[in-house]
């Protein structure tokens, strides 16, 4: 089972994203494509999809939006991480059920907080 699945396409992004997380302990799989994001999703079932809006063949868009209508899926937290950081893409992404949205470029410690966030126990979240 993986903990984490990155759709992201650009290597310089990809690679050290998958370094910071597998460095805090998380197994991570990473896909460069829109059409593996979401194979991968529905294979793997991972506790948490990263996700780049920018992809190749399948937008970033268009998985969370599958993803989020799949009720067998639905419940997969989804954190965006792209380039595209003005408002109307950020405010589209979460009218989508997008569960937390991260610009590029971002501090390392932005994306394991919000991993850790998106990732605790239901039973943590009170109070």
């Amino acid at each position: 089972m993986i903990d984490i699945l990155i759709a992201e396409d650009e290597p310089a992004i990809l690679d050290p994203v998958s370094f910071i997380l597998e460095r805090a302990g998380w197994r991570v799989e990473a896909v460069t494509d829109g059409e593996a994001a979401l194979r991968g999703v529905r294979q793997k079932r991972p506790r948490l999809l990263l996700l780049d809006i920018m992809l190749p063949g399948q937008s970033g868009l268009d998985v969370l939006k599958t993803v989020k209508a799949d009720p067998d899926l639905a419940r997969t937290p989804v954190l965006i991480l792209t380039a595209r950081g003005r408002s109307h893409d950020r405010q589209l992404a979460l009218d989508l059920r997008a569960d937390g949205f991260i610009t590029k470029p971002f501090a390392n410690d932005v994306v394991i907080d919000e991993v850790r966030r998106l990732l605790r126990p239901a039973c943590c979240l009170t109070g």
